[in-house]
């Protein structure tokens, strides 16, 4: 499972062992016990990688191989690719872009795109140097 948690200047991509289901009932649980609102629905979400990271053609194979109704991957422009998710999102209510993404596809795409993500956020860390 894949767990995209947006926070008001970023998000953060996480490659989890729960499955999905596993995943929400604990939220669920979690929410009841502190008294949190908690909003689920289904929805999409979209992050940029750059289209030079090694592995992307691969990520790309795989996702039109297994994931296709899941993953779309478009090029944004000469040096990124969107990648856009299905999935759910769950959050407190509030109209603000806080909250957490989740998803389900093959293990293999999951670890590829995961793998990716973290690629480029060391590319990004290194340009902001």
């Amino acid at each position: 499972m894949l767990k995209l948690t947006y926070t008001e200047g970023s998000f953060y991509l996480e490659c989890l062992t729960l499955s999905l289901e596993e995943w929400v009932a604990q939220r669920v649980i979690l929410a009841l016990r502190v008294g949190q609102t908690l909003h689920f629905e289904p929805s999409t979400a979209s992050f940029l990688l750059p289209v030079d990271l090694p592995g992307v053609e691969r990520l790309k194979a795989e996702a039109r191989r297994n994931d296709g109704e899941i993953i779309a991957l478009s090029k944004s422009d000469a040096e990124y690719l969107e990648v856009t998710l299905r999935g759910s999102w769950l959050s407190d209510g509030s109209e603000d872009a806080v909250g957490v993404f989740v998803t389900t596809m093959s293990d293999r795409t999951e670890f590829f795109l995961h793998k990716l993500w973290q690629e480029a956020q060391v590319c990004a860390s290194v340009v902001s140097e």
